[in-house]
């Protein structure tokens, strides 16, 4: 039987005892990410995310994203947002389109910590695929597949971890190459 969110609230559990075992932190976006720091501080130093961050500006979710958390967010990377039609992201960034835009942004986030050896147990747990709730009311499939995750969104785009684990104090963020996208 496939769970949802409540099972990442379980899982933090596994996730804090698989922090414990953690390497530093890896670099993205040619930066260091510091444990310290939280989710907006560290992803504005990434090369990799500028239009994330320019995005979670306008949709004014960088205050929230800064706050205490915990957070889990799956952070698309610059070509992921370069891969969408043409005209895409200028037209979200305008602030007519700031409910979308953060409709879309929240579909990236969970309102818990759960690192990447959890979210693999989840799936394992469930026969081989998750489904997690978003903040934005989305919902993610996740699965596991030779070590490696992926998420596929309500309309079937799939994004593979590139990145999993970068602390944060606030939350983790799991870097992916794909942007997600409510159903429609």
């Amino acid at each position: 039987m496939k769970t949802t969110t409540t099972a990442w609230i379980a899982g933090l559990a596994i996730a804090t005892g698989a922090a414990a075992f953690a390497q530093e932190n890896p670099m993205v976006g040619g930066a260091e990410m510091m444990a310290d720091r939280n989710i907006v501080e560290n992803a504005a130093n990434s090369a990799d995310h500028t239009t994330l961050v320019a995005a979670v500006q306008a949709a004014g979710l960088a205050e929230t994203l800064s706050g205490e958390g915990p957070f889990t967010v799956f952070a698309p990377v610059n070509a992921a947002f370069e891969a969408l039609p043409a005209g895409t992201v200028d037209t979200l960034l305008q602030p007519e389109n700031k409910e979308q835009l953060t409709t879309i942004l929240t579909c990236h986030a969970v309102g818990a910590e759960v690192m990447s050896e959890a979210l693999a147990q989840m799936i394992a747990d469930d026969g081989g695929s998750h489904v997690i709730e978003t903040l934005g009311g989305c919902q993610l499939t996740a699965q596991a597949n030779d070590g490696t995750i992926t998420l596929t969104d309500e309309n079937g785009t799939v994004a593979t971890v590139t990145i999993a684990d970068v602390d944060q104090s606030n939350g983790v963020i799991h870097v992916i190459d794909a942007v997600l996208l409510p159903k429609s």
